[in-house]
């Protein structure tokens, strides 16, 4: 009977998990989803620019060289498949409102986080290698004229540009927004364990 007492005295000495406000928890998920939208949304406008110029380019700049026409159609088919990942990842977090059905919402974000973790990982590296590719293609004829100094310094900034958007760039990026869902699905989980 004493192991019982204390079993009971132990279990009623653990600290009890704060209640969340309802209207607080979902408040701050719509805040953080805002904050990744946005980062969306101006995804995709930078990328429909350089589409549009990319676009330009292609059709309405005359080269002597295929591989030129290459690396630019390269570049653009690249740029379109990304334009066309963001704007899906885009329309999945604005698809619910999260105090409409945050039970659906969870399931949303759990989808979301699992595709942009795909992103993360191997389309990443395969965007960078095509773009690099196709810039590569680009400045064959492009730089032709210029000084082997000049062509030198253009490699090594593009060089640079890529291997920082690579081994910087996305692991920040990537990393704060993976930090963000992980909160907005935390607090999501918590908010459904109140009601269940």
């Amino acid at each position: 009977m004493k192991d019982f007492e204390h079993l009971m005295s132990v279990w009623q000495d653990q600290p009890k998990q704060d209640q969340l406000s309802v209207d607080e928890a979902l408040k701050q998920v719509k805040k953080g989803i805002r904050g990744i939208t946005s980062q969306l949304y101006w995804g995709i406008v930078v990328m429909v620019a350089m589409l549009a110029l990319t676009f330009i380019i292609l059709f309405f700049f005359v080269f002597q060289s295929w591989m030129t026409y290459m690396g630019i159609f390269i570049m653009l088919i690249t740029m379109l498949l990304y334009a066309v990942l963001i704007i899906r990842n885009y329309r999945v977090l604005n698809k619910h409102d999260a105090t409409q059905n945050p039970t659906d919402y969870l399931q949303d974000l759990k989808e979301y986080q699992k595709n942009r973790a795909k992103i993360a990982g191997w389309f990443y590296y395969l965007f960078v290698m095509l773009i690099s590719l196709g810039l590569s293609l680009y400045f064959v004829e492009v730089l032709r004229h210029v000084s082997v100094y000049g062509k030198a310094a253009i490699y090594s900034l593009t060089i640079i540009w890529f291997l920082f958007l690579t081994l910087y760039y996305k692991k920040r990026i990537f990393k704060s927004e993976e930090e963000k869902l992980n909160l907005m699905i935390e607090r999501l989980e918590r908010l459904q364990g109140q009601f269940e």
